[in-house]
């Protein structure tokens, strides 16, 4: 089980986004057990659509996230 400790969102500047790439964060995981951190590569519309949010509580299997059934 993992904490969300940060969500970075990429920074394009006056460039823009890569036409045909979709947006992805960083998110900055912390395991609850001991306290390590990762980071992940999500696509941001899936953080939106599964709700997770810094604070949130998830799973993570091979970088992909799952909100946490508590």
């Amino acid at each position: 089980m993992y904490k969300v400790k940060d969500i970075i969102e990429p920074d394009f500047g006056c460039e823009g986004l890569p036409d045909g790439e979709e947006i992805c964060c960083e998110v900055v995981l912390e395991d609850e057990q001991n306290g390590g951190l990762m980071t992940v590569r999500v696509p941001d519309a899936e953080l939106y659509r599964k709700n997770i949010t810094v604070g949130s509580r998830v799973n993570c299997n091979d970088g992909q996230l799952e909100p946490a059934q508590d």
